[in-house]
């Protein structure tokens, strides 16, 4: 599994109309090859810092799979004119994992 990571730097102002196009975009990646799931969440010391987490299957399912698609030109169009500056994408494997005891989160 791979964790693809983004900070998302919205324009100030614009957080509102990001989340609802995001609502949108979110449908675009959801049935791609590979795609496991994602997690969009607000900064709380920084409202219109967005921390975007997906998760898939292998670094090409994403890098050639989701980017070379017409999806991710949908993605685009919806998304990419909320960032300044562009945001910075890196990808993670795993290295340690834990659950809260009794499994609560």
């Amino acid at each position: 599994m791979i964790l693809e990571s983004a900070v998302l730097p919205v324009r100030p102002g614009q957080e509102a109309a990001f989340e609802t196009a995001f609502g949108q975009a979110r449908q675009l990646i959801a049935g791609m090859p590979g795609f496991l799931g994602l997690e969009l969440h607000r900064g709380i010391e920084q409202p219109s810092a967005y921390l975007l987490t997906v998760r898939w299957r292998t670094l090409e399912d994403h890098t050639e799979g989701f980017r070379g698609s017409p999806e991710y030109q949908q993605w685009k169009a919806l998304l990419h004119h909320f960032y300044e500056p562009f945001p910075t994408v890196l990808h993670h494997v795993p290295v340690v994992s834990m659950a809260a005891p009794g499994g609560a989160a």
